[in-house]
């Protein structure tokens, strides 16, 4: 798979395809990219690629000549343009298993304002956004678009790593230990000693539905309307539904006590 990035500063994106995981991936040419310097194509002296918007208000915005040649030159109408903006559909695990099977994804991180919507208009497949809320970055937030779509091509990271992690089935990602079995008075819960996968699979399980009710409720009302839930995974709901109201109703009652 080939990421394409166009940018005013490709040293930003540069790092990020040069450490970790996608440096190995890109030794192994499973994976592959370019940066493009969108100033490169300016025609000015100064390499102008930004100016005042028309009907005022304040900021600059990405100039689309300059922009435009930048995405002719990698013959990006004919692959998937991605515009990394605020106003773009959220990202999701979903999207992401999406994108991972294109050949190739071209990638526009704008600057300041913004880019001319005649670009969006003319070259771009996908507005997404990576969150509700707004950055300077164009660099940044293609960089989470990438790190989130790559680790999912075939090669790069075990199947068995992608299995159980967070958003894979509607629910977070269980909790998680390692070396050594007690650290400052905390220790490994017993279960995972134990050797008994049937059990570790069902605290994992329990654990995995606790932190999504606790931190994303949203998840589990999605997860039920596709009918994602295991009969197993609702009984457990159930109980541990039950065992809340249960201490909050006793903490309740202490606190009348103590007034």
């Amino acid at each position: 798979m080939k990421f394409t990035v166009l940018t005013l500063f490709p040293d930003i994106v540069r790092a990020f395809f040069e450490n970790s995981i996608m440096a190995k991936a890109v030794e192994k040419e499973i994976i592959a990219y370019d940066l493009v310097n969108i100033r490169d194509f300016a025609t000015d002296k100064h390499h102008t690629c930004d100016d005042g918007t028309y009907g005022g208000g304040a900021g600059q915005l990405m100039m689309p000549e300059p922009l435009g040649k930048a995405l002719d030159s990698v013959n990006a109408r004919r692959k998937y343009v991605i515009y990394v903006t605020p106003s773009g559909k959220q990202l999701t695990q979903k999207i992401a298993e999406e994108l991972s099977h294109k050949d190739e994804l071209v990638f526009i991180c704008g600057r300041y304002e913004g880019i001319d919507q005649r670009i969006i208009d003319s070259y771009v497949d996908a507005e997404i956004s990576i969150g509700d809320y707004v950055m300077s970055s164009g660099e940044v937030a293609a960089t989470v678009v990438i790190d989130t779509v790559y680790r999912l091509v075939d090669g790069v990271i075990s199947h068995e790593s992608l299995e159980e992690e967070s958003y894979c089935d509607g629910l977070l990602e269980y909790p998680q230990y390692t070396h050594p079995e007690e650290w400052k008075g905390m220790k490994v819960p017993p279960v995972l000693l134990s050797g008994n996968h049937e059990e570790i699979r069902k605290w994992r399980l329990r654990k995995r539905l606790m932190k999504t009710m606790a931190n994303r409720p949203d998840l589990i009302r999605d997860a039920r309307m596709k009918g994602q839930l295991t009969e197993e995974a609702e009984k457990m709901i159930e109980e541990i539904t039950e065992s809340f109201f249960a201490k909050h109703q006793k903490k309740k009652k202490a606190k009348k006590v103590q007034n």
